[in-house]
């Protein structure tokens, strides 16, 4: 089996700083994912999601699946890309402008 720290590291870098911390005697970790604004995600992840390659896996689905809907995704978009397991990164969505008439 892969090492998991090495595949949740893997996953969200270079977009996010990783902190990985133990968090109690039965092995549990926190993941920390922040970028130049701040904090972006924080989980905990106990030692049997961490050491189950499919748990993992869907662990860091929904960690990405929480922070593209934070961005302003489109669900139905996001599990598009989940499902086809293109793994592609969503890219920020487009500022959304007001129309020009709004500030008259």
């Amino acid at each position: 089996m892969d090492n998991p720290f090495q595949i949740i590291t893997d996953t969200f870098t270079p977009q996010y700083r990783v902190n990985l911390s133990i968090q109690r005697l039965d092995g549990s970790i926190m993941l920390t994912l922040s970028n130049e604004q701040g904090v972006v995600a924080k989980r905990m992840i106990s030692a049997e999601q961490r050491n189950d390659p499919k748990r993992l896996k869907r662990l860091v689905q929904s960690i990405q699946f929480g922070i593209a809907i934070e961005q302003g995704h489109s669900a139905m978009d996001i599990l598009t890309v989940m499902t086809d397991g293109d793994h592609k990164v969503l890219q920020r969505p487009p500022a959304r402008t007001l129309p020009f008439s709004v500030g008259l």
